[in-house]
């Protein structure tokens, strides 16, 4: 299978791909790798909470760990809706989205921490031609900032706010699969939420799971590791193989 990747700055539908085209994607396994942000690649799940605590302070309300397990890896939109609904604060949902992401990029101030093992696996990714994809729930502005961190040339990046049903739906990552020419049950897809766990799965990838914040629980299919120290190529190589 082939497919032809469009030059950087140029949109897709719901997406952006970069500068390096990729003439051809061989059909070896994986025939690519789809790889979440927060908490996955980049440690900023602690940001995420201190802004959604910090900017409902100013309305007086305290946030709880209860709040966050259900907000943790969600897109912004869902997460945002149900912080309003179960405070009561007086804001719509539009502003909110605006201040949590402003008040984020505050916090994180410049280069975002890689958790363990991330900056391993990307450069032996590259060093192997495997194509890649950046699939995020999080905001076009707020990937668009981490990856001058992540400082590896993803061929894809789908972000929340580009794409009409984000996790926990299978839409992102069916979308960067499709834009890759990659059939989805040969694609590895590395997440840290149940969320995005969930997405991947329903998109029929084959899933490796590092929770971060909060506990995955095993399931069929559903490889759980400690941390990405863990997964390299002939890992990711395996656990599509057993999907077949």
């Amino acid at each position: 299978m082939t497919s032809s990747i469009p030059a950087e700055g140029t949109r897709t539908a719901q997406g952006t791909a970069p500068a390096r085209r990729v003439r051809s994607i061989r059909s070896t396994t994986p025939q690519a790798v789809l790889l979440d942000m927060d908490g996955t690649l980049v440690d900023t799940e602690g940001f995420w909470w201190a802004a959604e605590v910090s900017v409902f302070a100013e309305f007086g309300h305290e946030l709880t760990e209860e709040q966050r397990q259900v907000v943790v890896g969600g897109p912004m939109s869902r997460s945002a809706a149900y912080l309003i609904a179960t405070t009561g604060a007086d804001i719509g949902l539009p502003e909110l989205t605006v201040r949590l992401n402003t008040r984020f990029e505050e916090l994180i101030d410049g280069d975002v921490p890689l958790m363990p093992g991330a900056r391993r696996l990307l450069t032996e990714l590259a060093a192997h031609d495997v194509p890649t994809a950046l699939v995020s729930a999080s905001h076009r502005r707020i990937i668009d900032r981490v990856l001058r961190s992540l400082g590896h040339e993803f061929h894809l990046s789908v972000a929340g706010d580009e794409i009409a049903r984000t996790k926990p739906h299978p839409d992102p990552y069916l979308h960067a699969a499709a834009v890759l020419g990659a059939d989805p049950r040969r694609c590895a897809v590395v997440e840290d939420t149940l969320t995005g766990v969930t997405a991947a799965e329903a998109a029929g990838c084959a899933v490796v799971a590092v929770p971060s914040v909060a506990p995955i629980d095993p399931a069929p299919g559903r490889h759980l590791v400690g941390s990405l120290t863990e997964v390299d190529l002939r890992f990711l190589r395996s656990v599509v193989e057993r999907l077949q």
